[in-house]
């Protein structure tokens, strides 16, 4: 991996240039590919600024540390990309999936829940008595038949909260 170190608003020392490399060469351990990497080092005044950014295949790992000396800015800075590539990798490891003879991969579902359905009479009562028994019973639908029409009914909760009706021809 290359490592580019830069120095900002202040001369540049073999040390610190050394101890950037080789911290940062130490994450090339976390994550393959990485491609090259860049720790910008900077000084005004009280605050001391490491920006480190690493570039592997298709990733890109950055972080930023002020503190009140260089080298505990980029260990800490180091630690951020450390925790960004685990969590990288670990994300990647995590997805399930399966081998299709194609050679394709495919994500795993989950196993579907089987429900068994519910046999319910479709009781005579009024628009009015539905709408009561949806309500006491925490219903999202209800079906019902019109007691002076003989239609079948259907009664459901909308999305938005408003009610909506089907009717259809007696069975």
């Amino acid at each position: 991996m290359r490592v580019g170190v830069t120095f900002r608003h202040m001369e540049a020392t073999d040390a610190l240039r050394e101890y950037a490399e080789e911290k940062v060469q130490h994450t090339e351990r976390l994550i393959r590919n990485a491609i090259d990497a860049h720790v910008v080092l900077s000084v005004t005044k009280h605050r001391h600024l490491a920006e480190i950014t690493v570039h592997a295949d298709h990733d890109t790992f950055n972080a930023t540390e002020e503190t009140g000396d260089l080298y505990s800015a980029i260990d800490q800075a180091i630690a951020k990309i450390e925790r960004q590539m685990r969590k990288h990798t670990t994300k990647r490891e995590s997805r399930k999936h399966t081998h299709v003879e194609g050679g394709e991969n495919e994500r795993q579902e989950p196993p579907r829940r089987r429900v068994e359905p519910e046999v319910v009479a479709v009781e005579p009562m009024s628009v009015g008595e539905a709408l009561k028994l949806m309500d006491q019973q925490r219903r999202d639908a209800l079906i019902f038949r019109e007691p002076g029409t003989n239609l079948v009914n259907f009664l459901y909760r909308k999305k938005d909260g408003s009610m909506g009706l089907f009717e259809a021809e007696g069975i």
